[in-house]
């Protein structure tokens, strides 16, 4: 076997190798001074960074510094509140099944306001509050001269439970233990919202000899189709001393200082908003403004609402009980909570809206019970209101027809008086032949005078009825609003842009309700005498004029009420046929009035006597201004 040998040249290079190493590694090994200058930049380095850190915490302080003095110049005592780091966009919800309230930490107030299980005409969520059309302020002075508007500061929210009942409490801060409270209370499956105003311990902070106002301003949204009839429908109404109900103007703009005001209402057709004081407002000054002019201008807006008044405070401090009711302008809903403020519902005054509430409002609740559509309510209702009222048409029906068999008499008597001198000797004869046949005019006229409350009662109750809201029947879509089956591509004046098929079916009907009723009348009407308006031209014009009418004012209003009308003429014509083809007998009223003149004439009331002495003492007096011409 061959020995391994080690080659020069290899060897040479391993040397060679080496010593470029031992070079290379001294050559780069540092000096002294090289590492005095970089321990030196490194000393710097963090000299400067220390420097900077310093600086910047030193100007953050400096800063703090500055905008706790400048909270301290605006705000005063209530800088506290500024320094809590609330945010001053925040906003807190709290909601139950029937409203959703939000509420900001700028000025504790509602923001938004939306009422759940209700859409607008065009079916958006319903607000009552939103983007900014509202303002709940309390304006006061402080014991250093400065002027506060809870509106413009932050409050800090604590939201709680309290049962089943939500509670958010938002307190505008002078410390831990001094503020001004906002407590709003919700209870389950309700419209009414508890809300309380105190402060604690701020009998040094607020300045008892400045007056303490209390601001509500609120601009109403449109939510019904026609927002010309929602206007006309909204209004600014509260309950002064007394208990006395009043409202400002619904035309145009209006103000009022009343005194002893205990609630007051932001009106809306269907929806309202109604802030309650348990401690009467000694002073209130309240405020209406019309925003809406035609729908060109304005399709947003009806009105503009605004309420001042005092608060006082009790031992240094503010504390008021209120509430606020945000929800439907329903009656039964209202009653419920017993606080008189049902009467923002326009049933009528008096006797009129005694009806409504005692008679049409539950049958129309008892109907709506069992009956899905509505429209087959208001048909169903006009049914039992006609029966109901039948015996007085048949009681106008049957004084005509007597008096109908009385008219040739009648007629007898002008031909054998004529002449204006002898007006007063007709006027005797005539009443005398009535009393003995046993006729009297006025049983012709109470019949239809005691139907008239019936008449003006509807007519306030189905404007008023929210259950017709947004409910369909046949061609019209939403009963509490016009039934528009063509739009005009132009608006006339006092009708509108849009044709609206009820109201012109109701004034075919009443058109030949008043021709049948013209020709019933006609029959108790006494010959025409001279001197005395013709009484017959003047039923014939209304005849034409009372449809025309209905067609041109009941065009925008909720087809509800011009169903009613349709209804109940066909009913009363129906009923009006039957009682002239089927009940009444003429040979039998005539057979009648000649058998009651046969018996002796009764003995005269002390009212008949009198009118008897008066016609003949003017008959006296007329016949010796005669003899003295």
């Amino acid at each position: 076997m061959e020995e391994k040998k080690f080659d020069a040249n290899s060897i040479i290079g391993f040397l060679l190798l080496g010593a470029i190493m031992l070079w290379f590694m001294y050559t780069n090994q540092p000096d002294e001074q090289t590492e005095e200058i970089q321990k030196t930049e490194e000393i710097t380095s963090k000299q400067k960074f220390d420097t900077t850190t310093q600086t910047g915490l030193q100007s953050s302080l400096v800063y703090d510094s500055i905008a706790r003095q400048n909270a301290i110049q605006q705000l005063g005592q209530f800088a506290y509140s500024a320094s809590l780091n609330v945010n001053e966009l925040g906003t807190t919800v709290i909601e139950n099944d029937l409203l959703k309230l939000t509420i900001s930490n700028k000025g504790g107030q509602i923001t938004e306001a939306l009422i759940k299980n209700y859409k607008t005409y065009d079916s958006l969520p319903l607000y009552m509050i939103k983007d900014a059309n509202a303002a709940f302020n309390i304006k006061f002075g402080t014991t250093t001269n400065r002027t506060f508007n809870t509106k413009d500061l932050i409050f800090q929210p604590k939201l709680s439970k309290n049962g089943e009942n939500t509670i958010l409490s938002m307190k505008l801060k002078v410390s831990e233990n001094q503020f001004l409270e906002y407590r709003y209370e919700l209870k389950p499956s309700d419209y009414m919202i508890g809300f309380a105003v105190r402060s604690n311990d701020l009998g040094t902070i607020i300045n008892s000899s400045n007056n303490i106002d209390l601001n509500f301003q609120l601009k109403g949204y449109r939510h019904e189709k026609s927002i010309k009839y929602e206007n006309q429908m909204t209004a600014l109404i509260y309950e002064k001393e007394d208990g006395k109900k009043d409202d400002l103007s619904i035309s145009g703009d209006d103000n009022e200082e009343e005194s002893e005001v205990t609630w007051f209402a932001f009106k809306q057709h269907f929806f309202s908003t109604i802030f309650i004081s348990e401690t009467d407002f000694k002073t209130a000054k309240l405020n209406s403004q019309t925003l809406f002019e035609d729908e060109e201008t304005n399709k947003i807006f009806t009105k503009n609402f605004e309420v001042s008044a005092p608060l006082e405070l009790n031992n240094g401090e503010l504390n008021y009980s209120f509430s606020l009711y945000i929800g439907p302008n329903d009656y039964s809903i209202l009653a419920s909570y017993e606080k008189n403020i049902e009467e923002i519902v326009d049933l009528g005054w008096g006797i009129f809206g005694w009806i409504n509430i005692h008679a049409f409002i539950p049958l129309f609740n008892l109907l709506g019970g069992f009956i899905n559509n509505y429209g087959l309510v208001i048909i169903l209702m006009t049914v039992v209101v006609r029966i109901f009222m039948s015996p007085l048409v048949y009681k106008s029906y049957l004084s005509s027809a007597r008096m109908k068999v009385l008219k040739p008499e009648m007629t007898a008597i002008n031909e054998k008086h004529p002449g204006k001198d002898k007006a007063m000797k007709r006027q005797q004869e005539t009443m005398a032949l009535q009393r003995k046949a046993g006729v009297s005019m006025m049983a012709g006229c109470i019949p239809a005078l005691l139907q008239m409350p019936v008449f003006f009662a509807l007519f306030r109750f189905f404007p008023s009825a929210i259950d017709l809201r947004q409910q369909g029947f046949l061609w019209a879509d939403d009963l509490s609003s016009y039934d528009s089956i063509y739009k005009l591509p132009f608006s006339i004046p006092m009708y509108g842009d849009h044709i609206s098929l009820f109201p012109i079916l109701a004034s075919v009907a009443i058109y030949f309700y008043m021709k049948m009723s013209q020709s019933q009348q006609m029959n108790m009407q006494q010959p025409v005498q001279e001197g005395m308006p013709d009484m017959q031209k003047m039923m014939k014009m209304m005849m034409y004029l009372s449809p025309i009418m209905m067609l041109v004012f009941f065009n925008s209003y909720g087809a509800g009420l011009s169903l009613y009308y349709l209804v109940s003429n066909l009913l009363t014509i129906t009923i009006m046929l039957v009682i002239k083809n089927f009940i009444i007998d003429e040979d039998k009223i005539h057979a009648q009035i000649q058998e009651n003149k046969k018996r002796p004439e009764k003995k005269k009331s002390k009212f008949r006597q009198r009118m008897d002495d008066a016609m003949k003492q003017a008959q006296e007096q007329q016949a010796q201004q005669k003899k003295r011409k």
